[in-house]
């Protein structure tokens, strides 16, 4: 992914057909805690998924990620479904009890060997790895000490940094720090929907801090231990919010949300202060004094691409109405996710939706792009996560035909390729996801994958959407009209 190349506008072939730029990144997607399995394998310890996976009533039918898709013994298989598919990218994260186990001291050399293992494989195949030091999987240790609440897990995290690059950077130069920082504050310490589980609106706000911090502590890690070539990120799930009617009062509820899902991150990251509004909008919670003088700076670093994932916009409104969705789509809690602002209710847009509930509109990834490459023009930015869960299952055929996912993809892209042309720096699109697999609270009742996983055997079968994006990738080419599967 040549960040550092020049920007080429995307050229029409014909009406139809929607051509990207060329040396435009096309990749797939994974997690740790999703895929790997082998919890307690080669020296890996229980992170906080897995604490919270064995808790009962926490993740649906009781699921945890113990064996997962079995990708920890069948990532040479999976690589190979890569290549098939012909994806240029693979972007994965890194187990962090898995290679330090207790979130302190020297790096378990076989949590090392496996990511080296597959980075080799990936490189054999001409696939560029891309890195996430953290996609939620915090060592239990360090929660039993605070966990991200605390400023010390921020210190850990660059040492963590550190490791891994000094370890793995001859083999991998694209990095992202963090993979949605605003699913482990507040989902994780404010509604309790997602690991460790805790339920405390102040504690959230703390944790989204020393997520950031933690964020410039690995940056400048990555930098001291990297190749001067390398390329360094973060992945943001940045909200698209739109008010459900034009009164002044909807107005203000968007922007409070706003504010908590995007400007307590994209503030500190990309423009060196938290917005003025945050601080006002939960000065009943909390006086922001965990921020000290210097963290800001430290966490303003400089960034070679933004990582943003998007699934569906979020309509707000002040004050419960029917059809709300207070948990956002997050998984039902009676606590908000949304600290300082408990009155705002979550509606659910007209149209179609996916397995998750979510509305099905790509008109927000254009909107989101076109004001992301509006705020920050000279930062590129790549699509890290999209893609959409169905009811996928094997016909007698043996095939799965998945023409809502294909659909779905479709207008993602184009959505994409309408921001690039209205001059957006958009330099790849990473699908979510490669597999099926544990889907966190939902456990493995909901399928993102573009490969179907018969989770009693762990048998692979590619599904029709995958041939689809694996056309558009080899191509670079979008058709202008969706074919049959």
């Amino acid at each position: 992914m040549d960040t550092a190349a020049r920007h080429l506008a995307p050229t029409s072939r014909s009406d139809e057909d929607r051509i990207f730029p060329q040396g435009f990144t096309w990749g797939t997607a994974t997690a740790a805690y999703q895929i790997e399995g082998a919890a307690g394998l080669d020296g890996r310890t229980p992170s906080i998924w897995d604490t919270y996976s064995r808790t009962p009533g926490k993740v649906r039918n009781g699921d945890t990620g113990d064996i997962a898709t079995d990708h920890y013994h069948r990532w040479r298989e999976d690589v190979a479904i890569m290549a098939d598919l012909g994806v240029n990218a693979y972007r994965f994260s890194l187990a962090w009890p898995r290679i330090q186990p207790t979130g302190r001291g020297p790096a378990v050399q076989k949590g090392l060997d496996f990511y080296r293992r597959l980075t080799d494989e990936l490189l054999k195949h001409g696939i560029e790895p891309l890195a996430t030091l953290y996609h939620w999987d915090l060592p239990q240790e360090l929660e039993d000490a605070g966990g991200w609440p605390e400023r010390a897990t921020a210190e850990r995290f660059g040492e963590y940094a550190a490791l891994a690059a000094e370890a793995l950077g001859d083999k991998v130069r694209t990095w992202t720090t963090l993979n949605e920082p605003w699913c482990s504050a507040f989902l994780g310490y404010a509604s309790g929907v997602h690991a460790p589980g805790r339920t405390d609106p102040v504690a959230a706000l703390r944790a989204a801090h020393h997520l950031n911090l933690g964020h410039g502590r690995a940056v400048q890690a990555l930098r001291a231990n990297l190749p001067g070539d390398a390329r360094i990120a973060v992945t943001l799930n940045l909200h698209h919010v739109r008010p459900l009617t034009e009164s002044a009062e909807d107005v203000d509820a968007a922007r409070r949300i706003d504010t908590l899902a995007n400007g307590v991150f994209t503030g500190p990251m990309l423009e060196g202060s938290y917005p003025t509004e945050l601080f006002r909008d939960t000065a009943r919670l909390t006086d922001w004094s965990f921020v000290r003088e210097g963290d800001t700076a430290e966490i303003h670093q400089p960034l070679d691409f933004l990582g943003v994932n998007y699934y569906t916009p979020t309509l707000v409104s002040v004050g419960a109405a029917d059809g709300s969705h207070r948990s956002d789509g997050h998984g039902k809690s009676a606590h908000s996710p949304w600290p300082g602002a408990d009155d705002v209710s979550f509606h659910l847009p007209p149209g179609p939706t996916t397995a998750m509930g979510w509305a099905v509109d790509p008109s927000g990834l254009t909107d989101l792009l076109l004001r992301v490459g509006a705020e920050f023009p000279r930062l590129p930015l790549v699509i890290t996560e999209n893609g959409a869960a169905f009811d996928d299952y094997v016909d007698p055929a043996g095939q799965v035909l998945d023409p809502d996912r294909i659909a779905y993809l479709h207008g993602h892209l184009a959505a994409v390729h309408s921001a690039i042309e209205s001059g957006v720096d958009v330099r790849g699109y990473f699908l979510w996801s490669l597999l099926d697999n544990f889907e966190w609270g939902y456990g493995y009742s909901k399928r993102f994958g573009a490969v179907y996983v018969d989770y009693a055997t762990g048998r692979r079968i590619p599904k029709a959407s995958a041939r689809w994006y694996a056309d558009v990738a080899r191509t670079g080419t979008l058709p202008g009209i969706t074919t049959d599967a």
